[in-house]
C-alpha cells in the first residue's frame, strides 16, 4: 500500500505571451482597436476587460492539466461543465498487476494533524481501514472477480489521475469555487496549489482570485 500527496501537472508547454495576445486580438475586435496592440498592451487589456466582468473573451484559450488526487475530490471536478475529462478507470486497471506494483495507492488526507494525538488516532484507523480494503480488493482478484467487479470495495479515498481541460473562464470559475473556505479541505488543497501556478504563468487572468 502506498500513501501519497495529491499533485498536479500542466499537461502543454505554456507560453504565456501567446496565450495574451490570442486573447487581446479576440477582445480588440468588439470595439476594433486592433491598432493598440503594443508589447505589454495585453495585460492592461485583459485586466480592464475582466473588472467590467467581460469574461467571454478569455474562452478563446485553454489550459489542460493531469490531477492526481482521491477519487472523492475527482466526483466533485466532473461536475463542472464546460470541460472534458480524461480519467484512470478502476474498472479496466486490475491494481493486484505488477504495472500496479501489485498495491493499491491512496491520497493522504490533509485534515489530520500527525503531531496531535487526537488526529494521529484518527489517521491511524483511516490508515488500517485502507490496509483492510487493499488486502481484501487482492483476494477478490485471487478467487477470479473482474476489477469492475472488485472495485465496489474501493474508497473515496483512492488515488486517482484525471487529466481535465477548461477554458481560462472555466478555471476561473473552477478556482472561486474550489478555493474558497467553503470548498472540501481536500479539494481545496490542490486547488490552491494549481492557482498559484496559474498566477505565475497568468498573473492578468488569475491574480484577482
Amino acid at each position: 500500500m502506498k500513501v501519497i500527496k495529491p499533485s498536479f501537472s500542466i499537461e502543454e508547454e505554456i507560453d504565456p505571451k501567446k496565450i495574451m495576445s490570442v486573447i487581446e486580438k479576440a477582445g480588440r475586435t468588439c470595439y476594433k482597436s486592433e491598432s493598440g496592440i503594443s508589447d505589454g498592451s495585453a495585460e492592461n487589456f485583459i485586466a480592464n476587460i475582466l473588472k467590467r466582468g467581460h469574461e467571454s473573451v478569455i474562452e478563446h484559450e485553454k489550459i489542460t492539466v493531469r490531477i492526481i488526487c482521491d477519487r472523492g475530490v475527482s466526483h466533485e471536478l466532473v461536475r463542472h461543465r464546460i470541460a472534458s475529462f480524461s480519467q484512470e478507470s478502476t474498472r479496466y486497471c486490475n491494481y493486484s498487476k505488477d504495472r500496479f506494483g501489485g498495491e493499491l495507492t491512496f491520497i493522504k488526507p490533509c485534515f489530520w494533524n500527525e503531531e496531535n494525538e487526537e488526529d494521529r488516532n484518527k489517521y491511524n484507523i483511516w490508515k488500517e481501514s485502507m490496509e483492510f480494503i487493499e488486502k481484501q480488493y487482492n483476494k477478490l482478484i485471487e478467487t477470479g472477480a473482474k476489477p469492475e467487479e472488485a472495485r465496489a470495495l474501493l474508497p473515496n479515498s483512492l488515488k486517482t489521475e484525471i487529466v481535465v481541460t477548461m477554458n481560462l473562464r472555466q478555471w476561473r470559475h473552477f478556482f472561486k469555487l474550489r478555493t474558497d473556505l467553503a470548498s472540501h479541505p481536500q479539494m481545496r488543497e490542490i486547488a490552491g496549489e494549481i492557482l498559484t501556478e496559474f498566477k505565475k504563468l497568468l498573473p492578468a487572468v488569475f491574480s484577482d482570485i
